[in-house]
């Protein structure tokens, strides 16, 4: 049968085309995750950048360190702690220390959004030298990093008008003379940045690291850096771990989906290889072949296009992985330094993926084709018969119950599960695998439904239309399977982001009643002065709040941070409608916090243990209970609990009788200088409306385009071999007087219906998965709609419809410009 399986693969080349394509470009798909995945693996350990000349940094404690029972626990504080006049004197005996300072500065019009501004002094230790002008010597002059402005140019920020002196850059740039990599800076004079920042958070120590560090034993988390931990004193050290490992949960994700839809596209194809050679099955049985043989004949053949097909996508991939390592670099979603390096390891895993799912797609199909009786060979009709197998129909039963049960479970014990991405991923791919199983059960009465009214309408294509559909099983379910896909997925990924969304702005709405909010521009923080100004404005009450963080050991042994907002009891009441499940907003003093459902206590008049932002410890009566809602309810203290916190944020409630517009000209007028924003209740809410962020729109978009190409390639080629196995079929039509526009208008039409079919599928499975994420943030107390993206999903019916009518009539139009007399004689 060896001999009989490789003169197939010769002769009926159309009919393993799909499959070939399909398993290919999965292997691709699969090489290309592989070798990205792998090269993050080999992240080099980046230096410091601020401080790499600094021969010693020393810095205050940043961690919160817990002892418990199983070890020590730690969290990154909120509000680091500050070094103190004491620690600094000692330190300055050793020998030369310079004091670092770091402040936001907001320029008026235009500029870099995250500029920040340091002492002059400590610039030598990047080392940034000057490339133009000179060093500042008066408060009002500064250099600045970047080419954003020139020397001599007068600058208006929110520190005052500033003068342009000079321009620098760091040592280890590369490119522009602006282009640093970790922070765009301005640089004043030493005196002009202790008035900015008076606290001193890190200093530099020209002296021996031993010394230092003898200095300063005893005096509690105070770290002396030196070496590659010089980078901890740089403002974000961990980003690059941070984005590789973002990038390492998208590509996770889409090797994922890719497996996922490889395997579901190449079985469903090997399905339909199989189905349309019934007959070709039968002559085999007539003249003698064994069902074992049969079976054996088909694994050959699968075997043969799984090792082609694997090569060819390994091939592939290693030329489109350094492709896509450029993209993400360029986009934003990896380090600069990222590029895909020498790796076999993925050729292997992709490759072996890619033939075991060749040879698994291919199983249940080999069983059937064993089943063929020898009879098969003198059929003529291709009514479709025993679609639904008893495997088939016991497996998506099975698939279906278990993602009830699961769903079922989810929502009886831990709600917030259903909201996280892990679950709005996992849980549609069962679904469809388990809608795909049972497709033929609802793909005849569905097809009738869809064209019932085109079949009610003047002439015959209608009517044959929906009859082939119907009749064509195998077909219709084969060539509906990668739209199934693409909508399903479409409608969940992106309906389940719209859906939490659309939650936490209805959470938003809920919560607010402030009709006006203050902010300051940039991300910085009202000063003391701003705050009283806004209390001194006729007609308004005023709600300062602050962002924090509070630490609670759960279980002994788990350190958990929650995000707490400082505010005063009586302004917050007024200003603010916090979703309360037991207790009073108003209970709230300086021995309490408000906490939510999430915490391990959560009983209104229990104490609990916490550690604040900076670190200190308390133990703290529970005023008030919030509801969990989509897990952004945080925690509620007053201000003395969040030391260190500025104010980002000021809630403003009309006194009786006040007028909206006097209120908002003084609101405006009291921060004018600090440069803040005012915003009625509607523009907050608008402004302030949840949307994806970059990196899960982009990983979003990755994953959906993965899927559009791999069911659009499928598509195609499906319905390339749908087309080609019709030949006798078309011929007939057109000795029946058809002409051979309305051949191909059919044509045309019945692959619009298969797409309806696939579309219809995928949104009932994309609708399934949103309402069990409803139904989650019901009872998590948030009352919000299903959100399903009808643009996207719209866009991706189209483009399946475009494919599938491409596919299939061009085709078509190719084989009918042949006789008809002449096609309706032509050989399987």
């Amino acid at each position: 049968m060896l001999s009989v399986a490789l003169r197939t693969l010769r002769t009926r080349w159309t009919t393993f085309t799909g499959a070939f394509v399909a398993l290919s470009l999965g292997v691709a798909l699969l090489t290309v995750t592989g070798l990205v995945l792998a090269s993050s693996l080999d992240a080099p350990r980046r230096g410091p950048e601020r401080f790499a000349a600094a021969p010693v940094v020393v810095k205050g404690a940043d961690t919160l360190r817990v002892r418990t029972p199983a070890g020590v626990r730690t969290q990154k504080l909120a509000e680091p702690r500050a070094l103190t006049a004491g620690t600094v004197a000692r330190l300055g005996r050793l020998g030369p220390v310079v004091v670092d300072r770091t402040f936001p500065v907001r320029v008026a019009d235009g500029g870099p959004g995250d500029l920040v501004g340091h002492p002059w002094s400590v610039a030598a230790f990047a080392p940034y030298r000057l490339t133009a002008g000179r060093a500042p010597t008066a408060p009002d002059e500064v250099a600045i990093s970047g080419d954003w402005a020139r020397v001599g140019e007068a600058v208006r920020t929110d520190r005052g008008v500033l003068r342009v002196v000079g321009t620098v850059r760091s040592a280890s740039a590369s490119g522009s003379a602006g282009s640093q990599g970790f922070e765009d800076a301005v640089f004043c004079t030493d005196a002009r940045a202790a008035q900015l920042a008076p606290t001193v958070m890190q200093l530099v120590v020209v002296a021996d690291p031993a010394a230092v560090r003898r200095a300063v034993r005893g005096v509690d988390g105070v770290q002396v850096l030196t070496g590659d931990a010089r980078r901890e004193a740089d403002a974000d050290p961990d980003r690059d771990a941070e984005a590789v490992t973002a990038m390492n949960a998208l590509f996770g994700t889409a090797g994922g989906v890719s497996a996922f839809v490889s395997v579901f596209v190449v079985a469903s194809t090997f399905a339909f290889a199989v189905a349309q050679r019934r007959r070709e099955f039968g002559l085999l049985r007539s003249v003698g072949a064994t069902p074992g043989q049969l079976r054996r004949m088909v694994v050959a053949e699968a075997l043969g296009v799984g090792v082609l097909a694997s090569a060819a996508g390994c091939l592939l991939g290693s030329y489109g992985a350094p492709l896509l390592a450029a993209r993400v670099v360029e986009a934003g979603l990896a380090p600069g330094w990222f590029t895909v390096g020498a790796h076999t390891w993925p050729y292997q895993l992709a490759f072996w993926t890619g033939l075991s799912v060749a040879l698994g797609g291919v199983v249940a199909a080999s069983r059937r084709a064993g089943r063929t009786g020898p009879a098969e060979a003198l059929r003529e009709a291709s009514v479709d018969s025993r679609t639904m197998t008893p495997g088939r129909l016991l497996a998506g039963a099975a698939l279906l119950l278990t993602a009830a049960v699961t769903l079922c479970l989810a929502l009886a014990g831990d709600p917030g599960d259903l909201l996280h991405r892990k679950s709005s991923t996992s849980r549609p791919m069962l679904l469809i695998t388990a809608v795909a199983l049972l497709a033929p059960l609802v793909v005849r009465p569905l097809t009738r439904l869809l064209a019932w009214l085109p079949a009610r309408l003047p002439g015959a294509v209608g009517m044959l239309v929906r009859e082939n559909a119907a009749a064509a099983v195998r077909r219709t379910a084969a060539v509906a399977a990668p739209v199934l896909v693409t909508v399903a997925l479409t409608g969940s990924l992106l309906g389940a982001t719209a859906t939490l969304n659309g939650a936490k702005a209805a959470e938003a709405r809920a919560r607010t009643t402030a009709d006006f909010v203050v902010t300051p521009r940039g991300g910085a923080a009202f000063d003391a002065a701003t705050v009283a100004r806004l209390r001194e404005v006729p007609g308004a009450t005023v709600s300062p709040t602050s962002a924090g963080a509070v630490y609670v050991l759960e279980d002994g042994v788990a350190l958990v941070r929650s995000e707490a907002r400082a505010a005063e009891p009586g302004p917050l009441a007024a200003t603010a409608r916090l979703p309360l499940a037991a207790g009073k907003a108003g209970d709230l003093d300086d021995g309490s916090i408000i906490v939510n459902e999430e915490w391990q206590r959560h009983t209104v008049g229990q104490r609990v243990r916490v550690w604040l932002g900076d670190g200190a410890e308390r133990t703290l009566r529970i005023a008030a209970v919030m509801t969990t809602g989509t897990g952004g309810n945080g925690v509620y203290v007053t201000p003395r609990n969040a030391p260190g916190a500025g104010v980002d944020r000021v809630d403003v409630a009309l006194a009786d009788g006040a007028d909206p517009d006097a209120v908002a000209a003084g609101l405006r007028a009291a921060v004018r200088d600090a440069g803040g924003q005012v915003s009625t209740e509607s523009q907050w809410l608008r402004a302030t409306r949840p949307h994806a962020d970059r990196t899960t729109r982009l990983g979003f978009l990755l994953v959906l385009g993965i899927a559009l190409l791999y069911t659009g390639v499928s598509l195609a080629t499906t319905m390339v071999m749908a087309t080609s196995d019709r030949v006798r079929d078309l011929a007939v039509l057109r000795l029946a007087g058809a002409t051979r526009r309305q051949v191909l208008r059919l044509v045309g039409a019945e692959a619009l219906t298969v797409v309806a079919v696939g579309a219809s599928l995928g949104l009932a499975v994309a609708w399934l998965n949103l309402a069990g994420m409803w139904g989650a943030l019901r009872l998590l107390s948030v009352r919000s709609a299903i959100e399903l993206p009808w643009a996207a999903v719209g866009g991706a019916v189209a483009a399946c419809a475009v494919l599938a009518v491409v596919s299939s009539v061009v085709p078509a139009a190719l084989v009918l410009r042949r006789r008809a007399v002449d096609l309706a004689g032509v050989r399987e």
